[in-house]
C-alpha cells in the first residue's frame, strides 16, 4: 500500500496532480483543498498523502496535501452509497474545515446541494460520521487561499469547465454555469467558481 508520494510536480489541473519519482510519474486525482495548496508549487518538490483503490477494472491513486484531509475522505468513503468519485465531489464543494462543521451541526441542506448526492445519503453521512469527523485535526485556515491561485477571468473560465468536465458533467451545462457565475462575480478564483457551480448543476 502507498502511504505518500514524494516528488517533482510535473502537471496540475483543478482534478488531477503528476508527481514524477524516480522517472515514473504518478497520476492522482485530487480535491480542490489539495489543488489550491498545490498551485504554484508545478517544477517544485511536494508531498501527497495516497489513498489507492485497486479494483478488477481499475488502479486509482486520489492524493491530499494534507493526511487529515485523506482522513476525511476515507470516512466518507466508509458510508453506504458514498465511494471515491462522489468523496472527492463533496470534499470539492467545501473545504475540509466547512465539511466537518456541516456534519457536526447536521447541515444536512447544505450537504444534499452537492450533484448527485440526495439528502438521505447526506443524511446518512452525518449520522454516521459526525463524532469521527469531530476529531479530525484539520489546522490552519482553509478559508485562506493562497494568491498565486487568483487568475484572469479567462483563464478561470477554461479551468474550471475543464475540471467540471473532468469531473463528469457535459461541457455544455458546465459553460453555462461557469459564465452565469463569473458574470455575476468576475473575480472569484477557479476553486471558488467550481465549488458554486457543483451546486448548480
Amino acid at each position: 500500500m502507498i502511504d505518500y508520494i514524494k516528488g517533482i510536480l510535473t502537471e496540475l489541473n483543478p482534478t488531477q496532480a503528476v508527481v514524477e519519482v524516480a522517472g515514473v510519474g504518478y497520476a492522482a486525482a485530487i480535491t480542490l483543498p489539495t489543488y489550491s495548496a498545490l498551485v504554484g508549487k508545478e517544477a517544485g518538490e511536494i508531498k501527497l498523502y495516497i489513498t489507492e483503490i485497486i479494483r478488477e477494472d481499475t488502479h486509482e491513486l486520489y492524493g491530499f496535501s494534507e493526511r487529515a484531509e485523506r482522513q476525511l475522505f476515507e470516512l466518507l468513503m466508509t458510508v453506504s452509497g458514498v465511494g471515491a468519485a462522489t468523496a472527492r465531489m463533496i470534499m470539492s464543494a467545501f473545504s475540509p474545515e466547512d465539511l466537518r462543521m456541516l456534519i457536526a451541526t447536521g447541515n444536512t441542506k447544505a450537504m444534499a446541494k452537492v450533484k448527485g448526492l440526495g439528502t438521505k445519503t447526506a443524511q446518512r453521512i452525518i449520522v454516521d460520521l459526525k463524532d469521527k469527523a469531530l476529531k479530525l485535526d484539520l489546522g490552519g485556515d482553509p478559508t485562506e487561499l493562497p494568491m498565486a491561485f487568483e487568475a484572469e477571468e479567462n483563464g478561470v473560465r477554461t479551468e474550471a469547465v475543464s475540471a467540471l468536465t473532468m469531473l463528469g458533467f457535459s461541457a455544455q451545462a458546465s459553460g453555462k454555469a461557469v459564465e452565469k457565475i463569473l458574470k455575476a462575480e468576475p473575480t472569484l478564483s477557479v476553486e471558488a467558481v467550481i465549488r458554486k457551480a457543483l451546486t448548480m448543476l
